[in-house]
């Protein structure tokens, strides 16, 4: 074998891999502006995510809520999430048009980075109309996340963008395939989220591929340092998830609240729980480091 011919054959099964990528798109994508029922009035009988991924779900000030305040608090907090997917899906846009800025248009690698970013604008626009009828005001991530965003999604290149992608994307999985199967949710939101599943798996697997093709010449510096980029941008991603206004548009006290949902055990169980894949294949690449393991920690996946 000559030296050429390992970077040929790798190309070859990145183009393989985008090829089945771009068939299982045209064969199983969903449009929610026709998938979702938007004209049904929201029935507030339904939470609007299963209760156990709430964030005081487990606590005292839990058992003390009425049902119905249990409810329109996991509808807040679904809808936070949702609009945090929407910030995050806006940054992974940037970050693949960047990547793909002039390439080969011809590659099905780049066909199918225009086809995921297609997917992310439709997603956007259904976590917005969701959480319209859910109820809520719009969610944002505090000014510091905002702003590291804006760096983040102008600066990130290979694996530290496409790891970071892949965490978003894990964990709201995770959450999302309890949400789709359980009749307690309200069922527009369980659509939502059986639509974003089915898609984000194509997303993730191209995610997973990007970030080991582009360790596979990182340096030992290098993949120390990006091991510490993922993990900062990981910890403004799942802190940023729910809102701490929605305790207060739940009819709730926030400061209470607040202080509950920092100690609350099982939530930060279902975290630690629904990432162990994730953090499997992140120790698999080498970018669980000592310094980014505490960033992981301080966000409960770990």
């Amino acid at each position: 074998m000559t030296s050429t011919d390992v970077p040929r054959t790798a190309e070859a099964g990145r183009r393989e891999t985008a090829q089945r990528l771009l068939d299982s798109a045209a064969m199983l994508s969903y449009d929610p502006a026709t998938e979702v029922d938007w004209e049904t009035p929201l029935d507030k009988d339904f939470h609007g995510a299963s209760p156990e991924w709430s964030t005081l779900y487990g606590t005292s000030y839990w058992g003390e809520m009425s049902p119905e305040q249990q409810k329109e608090l996991t509808r807040q907090e679904a809808a936070s999430v949702a609009s945090t997917g929407i910030w995050f899906e806006m940054i992974l846009q940037q970050m693949v048009l960047r990547d793909f800025y002039a390439k080969d248009p011809t590659d099905p690698a780049f066909q199918w980075a225009l086809t995921e970013i297609a997917d992310e604008c439709r997603h956007s626009i259904m976590f917005a109309r969701g959480a319209a009828k859910l109820g809520a005001p719009p969610y944002r991530p505090r000014r510091l996340a905002v702003e590291l965003g804006r760096v983040f999604k102008a600066t990130a290149s290979g694996e530290a963008a496409y790891a970071a992608i892949l965490v978003a994307e894990e964990v709201l999985d995770v959450m999302q395939r309890d949400w789709m199967r359980d009749e307690r949710v309200v069922p527009f939101v369980r659509t939502i989220n059986n639509i974003h599943v089915v898609e984000e798996s194509r997303h993730m697997k191209f995610a997973r591929d990007e970030t080991r093709e582009q360790l596979a010449g990182a340096g030992p510096v290098r993949r120390r340092l990006n091991a510490l980029v993922i993990a900062i941008a990981s910890y403004f991603i799942v802190s940023s998830m729910v809102n701490r206004d929605v305790y207060k548009n739940a009819g709730l006290d926030t400061a209470r609240a607040l202080r509950e949902a920092k100690t609350n055990e099982h939530h930060k169980s279902m975290m630690r729980s629904s990432c162990a894949g994730l953090m499997e294949f992140l120790g698999s690449c080498g970018l669980l480091t000592r310094p980014a393991l505490v960033f992981y920690k301080r966000a409960n996946l770990i």
